[in-house]
C-alpha cells in the first residue's frame, strides 16, 4: 500500500470520521449526560439530510444548515413531549419518532426516496470558492467540518457548564433530587434532546451535502455508530472533564470510522459492514468489563495449573 493510498484513507476517514463525530456529540449529550438513550437518531439525522438537502436545491445553501438543525429540534421535541407529557417509555418513544420520520422523510424529499445534488450549490462548493487560490483549497471539506465540530464541541462544553447545563447534568444523574430542589425535570429533558437532535440533524445535513445527494436510508445504523464512537472515545479519554470527554467522542468517530474505511479497502462486501458495527459495539462495551475479568481469570488459570502440577 503506497503512502498516497495510505493518505487518500486517513483523509477521508477524517472527513467522514469528524461529520459523524456531530453525531456522536449529540449522544454525548442525550446518552451520557441526560441519560436518555433516543433511538430517534437514525430517522433525526436523515431529517437532517433531507431538510437540508431540499433547502439546497431551493438555491439557499447557507440556510440549509439552520433549517436541517431546526427540523432536528422539532423531532428532539416530539420525542421529548412522549417521553415526559405521554408517559411512554424513552427507548420506546424514539422508535415511534423514528418509524414517523421515515414517511415524514420522503414527504419532505416529493415523495421520492433519492435526492439528487450533482449541480447544487452547498455550503462546501461555497467554501471551495472561498478558499479558491489559498493552501487550503484542495481541503475545503475538511475546513468545512473542522469548524462545525469545533463549534459543536465549545458549545457544548461550555453549555454543560452554565446553569441550565448542570441541572441537565443532574437530571441525567438523579432525577428524583432535580424535583426536590424545585427543578423542571420535564423542562431540562425537553431541552437537552432538542439541542441534541439539532446537532444530529446538523451532522445529516453535512454528509448529504458532501456526497452530493440524499437517500432516505442514509441514516440506517448511524445510532450504533455513535454509540460505538462514543465508548471507543471513552476508551481513549476516560470519564474526565467534559472537554475531554469532548475530545474523546471525536477521536472514536475517527477510530471507527477509519476501521470502516479499512474494511472496505479491502474489499469487504458491503453487507458485512453492519456485522462490522456490531463487533466493534461488542468490542466498546464489553472491553471495560473483560478487563476488569482479567486478574480473576489469570489466577484460576494459574490455580488449574498448579493443581494438574
Amino acid at each position: 500500500m503506497s503512502v498516497n493510498t495510505i493518505f487518500g484513507l486517513t483523509q477521508t476517514a477524517l472527513e467522514l470520521g469528524l461529520i459523524s463525530s456531530l453525531t456522536v456529540l449529540a449522544l454525548f449529550l442525550s446518552y451520557s449526560m441526560l441519560k436518555v438513550c433516543d433511538l430517534s437518531t437514525d430517522g433525526c439525522f436523515t431529517l437532517g439530510a433531507t431538510v437540508g438537502g431540499v433547502v439546497a436545491i431551493s438555491g439557499y445553501s447557507y440556510l440549509s444548515l439552520p433549517a436541517a438543525m431546526l427540523a432536528g429540534m422539532v423531532s428532539g421535541f416530539v420525542t421529548a413531549l412522549l417521553q415526559t407529557r405521554m408517559g411512554i417509555n424513552s427507548l420506546l418513544a424514539g422508535i415511534i419518532v423514528n418509524t414517523g420520520l421515515y414517511s415524514i422523510n420522503i414527504a419532505v424529499m416529493g415523495n421520492t426516496s433519492l435526492l439528487n445534488m450533482n449541480k447544487v450549490d452547498t455550503v462546501f462548493t461555497k467554501a471551495k470558492e472561498a478558499l479558491e487560490g489559498s493552501f487550503l483549497s484542495g481541503q475545503y471539506k475538511l475546513v468545512v467540518v473542522v469548524v462545525a465540530v469545533v463549534a459543536v464541541a465549545v458549545f457544548l462544553s461550555v453549555f454543560l457548564r452554565t446553569r441550565l447545563g448542570l441541572a441537565i447534568r443532574a437530571t441525567g444523574n438523579n432525577p428524583d433530587m432535580v424535583r426536590c430542589s424545585s427543578i423542571n425535570p420535564v423542562f431540562t429533558t425537553t431541552v437537552g434532546l432538542c439541542i441534541a437532535n439539532s446537532i444530529t440533524a446538523l451532522s445529516g445535513c453535512l454528509l448529504a451535502q458532501s456526497q452530493k445527494s440524499v437517500n432516505v436510508d442514509i441514516g440506517s445504523g448511524m445510532v450504533t455508530v455513535a454509540l460505538a464512537s462514543l465508548l471507543i472515545g471513552e476508551v481513549f479519554m476516560g470519564r474526565g472533564s467534559i472537554p475531554l470527554r469532548a475530545v474523546g467522542a471525536v477521536l472514536g468517530a475517527f477510530v471507527f470510522r477509519l476501521v470502516y474505511t479499512i474494511a472496505l479497502r479491502f474489499n469487504m462486501p458491503a453487507f458485512m459492514l453492519k456485522l462490522v458495527s456490531s463487533i466493534i459495539v461488542t468490542i466498546a462495551i464489553a472491553g471495560p468489563y473483560l478487563k476488569q475479568q482479567l486478574p480473576m481469570l489469570r489466577r484460576r488459570l494459574a490455580r488449574r495449573t498448579g493443581s494438574e502440577a
